[in-house]
């Protein structure tokens, strides 16, 4: 029967993803789920979940338990990551997201317990990149109507072959149920494991949008720019003699009209690199050049 064999499939797709889910033990009461990110022991998890930065435990799949340290955490897209003592794991198997459709199943899966659960849902939503109410950048938007059970929060959405298409979180967006996509997970990871926290660009001034004079929109072919509302003593923007009262229109080649648009730019492989700056001062367009700082 189609029905039996769905249903076969289903439970073959947890099992498989279940030899790369942990349970992770980083706070007061319930535990959360993790994700076995590579074979030596470093896991995926949410944030918020992660309450304490010592005296972390991790059950493994084989019912193990075993201590772990907190590598670093990013709480702008709400994930940690953790390092078990422990070697020969599973790592989980991602999917390619691009494959993915409105309408697809999905499972979240957790390990809040000592053996794997599950809940069966579809993709409801998917889109383009956007930023977190927590200021986090995220490359693709992957919403489901998969119930989030207590303890899910830092395991994997996966789809019917058991492939992880991205991690669980209760926190991103409340009242939705969001996975932050694989590839936002190898970004932020990759940087935790190098630096311990997420690098993020620094230029040193105060801003609000503002709407650009009528033929400045024209000339430019954008409605707003950022006004410098101040200018921090010895920063980036300041050894740049960016000024208070200055707007930016443009930031490193691209357009700058939202707050957001010049956090996106500020990004943390661009620290240490001279870029190209579009201001308006005194009704007049000017370029400048930006030594991008770090921001501690």
């Amino acid at each position: 029967m189609a029905l039996e064999e769905l249903s076969n499939a289903l439970a073959d797709s947890v099992e498989h993803a279940a030899q790369s889910l942990v349970r992770v033990e980083a706070r007061r009461r319930l535990p959360a789920t993790g994700i076995v990110w590579s074979a030596d022991g470093l896991i995926v998890t949410a944030h918020h979940v992660v309450t304490r930065d010592e005296d972390i435990t991790v059950g493994l799949p084989n019912g193990e338990r075993v201590s772990a340290d907190l590598v670093g955490r990013d709480p702008h897209t709400d994930l940690a990551i953790l390092r078990a003592h422990a070697e020969g794991l599973t790592a989980a198997t991602w999917a390619d997201l691009d494959a993915a459709r409105i309408g697809h199943i999905v499972l979240a899966v957790g390990r809040p317990g000592t053996s794997p659960q599950a809940t069966l849902g579809i993709i409801s939503a998917l889109g383009d990149s956007w930023r977190a109410p927590s200021g986090g950048s995220i490359e693709r938007y992957l919403q489901t109507d998969v119930v989030m059970y207590p303890g899910f929060s830092g395991g994997p959405l996966i789809d019917v072959n058991g492939h992880a298409l991205g991690m669980n979180t209760s926190s991103l967006v409340r009242g939705v149920s969001v996975a932050l996509p694989g590839n936002t997970i190898s970004r932020v990871a990759d940087t935790l494991v190098q630096h311990g926290r997420m690098r993020q660009g620094y230029l040193g001034v105060g801003v609000q949008p503002v709407r650009l004079p009528e033929e400045l929109q024209q000339e430019l072919d954008q409605e707003t720019g950022l006004l410098i509302m101040n200018v921090a003593k010895g920063s980036p923007a300041a050894h740049a003699e960016l000024l208070m009262g200055d707007t930016i229109v443009t930031f490193d080649g691209m357009a700058v009209r939202q707050m957001d648009d010049l956090l996106s730019a500020l990004s943390g492989d661009k620290i240490g690199t001279e870029v190209p700056v579009t201001i308006i001062r005194g009704g007049e367009i000017r370029e400048a050049a930006v030594t991008i700082g770090d921001k501690e």
